[in-house]
């Protein structure tokens, strides 16, 4: 079992050129990569992405990759296009405002963002396999941190999941009196009432075993413990396991609600709100397992 949550950095060398790769993961239902790459690197944005997927099967992952030289000098580059997005507004505001006076390549070339100074990377072979030597790094850390993560998830799962079966297990023992509680509350109520009614009355047979017909919870019970031993089948898993656990626990959920409605002991609705106050808290991890 691994968590959706991790980091992960790493770096390589090549011709003096340092390759930095870091990468962060969190939650989300879905599986989305995002990048922010050198202007020169944009090419591997595909590969990269590639290599990702088949490390990491859900989450919201950032990757980060920088590369510099210190013996790279920096290269001057002007953005022509956001001097001429200058220029128009300043010819604009001149016109609508009517003044005097002349725009020269000094203003704009004064404006932030018109002149900057970077270090030039050239992509080749070399430069690529740096690349790759970093985001693997970067990606064994993550995934050893997810790992660890996970392993404490499993853990707090399986105890709660447990939890959740010794209950059902005495709500379980506890399924034969209820029909036999019924009986003997109907029958107070007919003695309180002053009547009088032969136990062997067939309309006090007929309607205890009604009750016991449209109380009877043997089958939800049975599904429940089914979906305890998927649950945990599934959890010992070494795959992405998230979403089918997640389907688990809405089936959990959906038979306690069932449960809860056909019980018609004050025990067993204890026991029952224990289950689902151990399910919400499962819900929650669930929601960070890859």
């Amino acid at each position: 079992m691994h968590s959706m949550t991790g980091y992960g950095c790493g770096q390589a060398i090549s011709q003096g050129t340092r390759v930095m790769a870091e990468i962060q993961s969190v939650n989300k239902r879905q599986t989305e990569i995002l990048m922010n790459l050198p202007a020169a690197l944009a090419s591997l944005e595909t590969d990269l992405r590639s290599k990702i997927d088949r490390s990491l099967h859900r989450g919201r992952i950032i990757l980060t990759i920088s590369a510099s030289s210190p013996a790279a000098r920096n290269q001057p580059s002007v953005d022509s296009d956001l001097a001429k997005l200058y220029l128009a507004k300043f010819r604009q505001l001149q016109k609508e405002l009517a003044l005097p006076g002349e725009i020269t390549i000094e203003t704009i070339l004064r404006l932030p963002g018109i002149i900057s100074a970077s270090e030039q990377v050239i992509l080749d072979s070399r430069i690529r396999s740096a690349v790759d030597i970093a985001l693997d790094l970067a990606l064994k850390r993550l995934l050893k941190m997810r790992a660890r993560e996970g392993s404490n998830i499993h853990k707090e799962l399986l105890g709660r999941i447990r939890s959740i079966g010794r209950a059902l297990s005495r709500v379980r023992n506890l399924q034969p009196r209820v029909a036999k509680r019924y009986r003997a509350l109907l029958l107070e109520r007919v003695h309180k009432f002053g009547l009088e009614i032969n136990l062997d009355d067939d309309r006090l047979t007929k309607d205890v075993m009604f009750f016991a017909e449209r109380s009877d919870f043997s089958e939800e019970l049975s599904r429940l413990e089914s979906h305890l031993d998927q649950f945990i089948e599934t959890a010992n898993q070494q795959q992405a396991i998230g979403r089918t656990l997640e389907f688990i626990s809405q089936e959990l959920g959906r038979e306690l609600n069932t449960l809860s409605a056909k019980a018609n002991d004050a025990e067993i609705s204890q026991l029952v709100v224990l289950c689902k106050a151990e399910l919400e808290k499962i819900r929650e991890q669930v929601q960070n397992v890859e």
